[in-house]
């Protein structure tokens, strides 16, 4: 085998002038050339991971303030005797390997997973929730989605109890709606014959007493509070038990004044001593309401093209009549499908949530 070598061949008589001289325009031109182009994304602040965890902390209290996550994704982990505060809006958050911590999560996009954690309170809210390998969690929850806990036990659950100004703009940001909350609606991916995983907490039992506010002076600027009339979530009863076997169903169409007019409803009814069970906001097709609202249906299909309706379902002995009576004297200019009778309206309730829940792929 031989070798190749190359040689630069030996340019004409004259022409390693002309080289040279266009190796020094070369020169020139780059030298004189305008600066590489800048682009939107190549100006974008630079996202440091250590910004968006808390990792391996003791005895502390730590949090992040409205603004400061801003839809990124978080991740706590190896944390224990901890007071953590999210008071933001995020993609997804991981929580791995804490013990005997107090969380509270600000609204989450997509999904909240605990894995091997043990003895923690939290209040959270999200689209899903999700717990493995966990054991004595007591979470005071908001999910779009049913939570789904796995190889897990002792788990307790209550509903989202919480305000600060920030927080309903938050929900917004995040994708979720208020009244679609089914934090009582458990399935348990690990069963054990005879035994139960998780129970309800106590209706009696108070957000502080399990995450009390938080302590440092910088979170203590988060203006919060705790008071169930408050709440940006209506506080629901969910799967327990009803006092009643009256229920009554409302359903608010869309337009702009929605949320405010259920929420004066809930309030109202509140006031009168009946109970709020579920909630929901969901789009309906006409023919969904044919099924649902059956020959009144004619009067509300042009107003489903505005948007999702808003459903409440409460219950106490004359819920029918203090719902009517309510509605005709504090919404008269508003158009609300009202159960019509005692009679009829465990139906109503039955065609609506069942319809609901097939919607939303429970």
């Amino acid at each position: 085998m031989g070798c190749f070598f190359s040689r630069r061949r030996k340019p004409p008589q004259g022409g390693q002038q002309r080289e040279q001289q266009r190796e020094q325009q070369g020169q020139d031109g780059a030298a004189g050339e305008q600066k590489a182009p800048q682009y939107s994304w190549d100006q974008r602040a630079k996202i440091d991971p250590k910004d968006y965890t808390f990792s391996g902390l003791k005895n502390e209290t730590v949090g992040r303030l409205p603004g400061k996550v801003a839809g990124q994704q978080f991740v706590i982990q190896d944390c224990e005797n901890c007071s953590i505060y999210i008071f933001d809006h995020s993609a997804t958050i991981t929580i791995d390997d804490c013990v005997n911590c107090q969380i509270f999560l600000g609204p989450v996009k997509g999904s909240v997973f605990f894995r091997d954690c043990k003895d923690c309170k939290c209040i959270v809210a999200c689209q899903q929730f999700r717990t493995r390998d966990c054991r004595k969690l007591e979470v005071f929850l908001c999910c779009a989605t049913q939570p789904i806990i796995e190889s897990s036990t002792g788990m307790k659950f209550g509903c989202f109890q919480y305000y600060y100004p920030e927080l309903a703009l938050q929900f917004k940001d995040a994708g979720l709606s208020i009244f679609n909350n089914t934090w009582s609606n458990i399935h348990d991916f690990t069963p054990v014959s005879g035994e139960n995983n998780w129970g309800l907490l106590p209706e009696t039992a108070v957000v502080q007493d399990y995450v009390p506010l938080p302590s440092s002076e910088e979170l203590k600027a988060v203006r919060i509070s705790t008071d169930a009339t408050k709440s940006i979530i209506p506080i629901t009863r969910g799967r327990r038990q009803k006092s009643s076997d009256e229920s009554c169903l409302a359903v608010f169409f869309a337009g702009d004044y929605t949320t405010a007019n259920a929420r004066k409803l809930i309030d109202e009814m509140s006031g009168k001593g009946f109970q709020l069970v579920q909630t929901k906001e969901v789009l309906m097709k006409a023919e969904d309401a044919r099924r649902v609202f059956q020959q009144c249906a004619s009067e509300f299909i042009p107003l489903l093209e505005k948007g999702p309706v808003v459903a409440l379902e409460f219950n106490g002995d004359g819920a029918v009549e203090g719902c009517q009576s309510t509605i005709n004297e504090v919404f008269s200019g508003t158009k609300v499908f009202v159960s019509e009778s005692k009679a009829s309206a465990s139906q109503d309730v039955d065609n609506f949530y069942n319809f609901a829940d097939m919607q939303m792929g429970m």
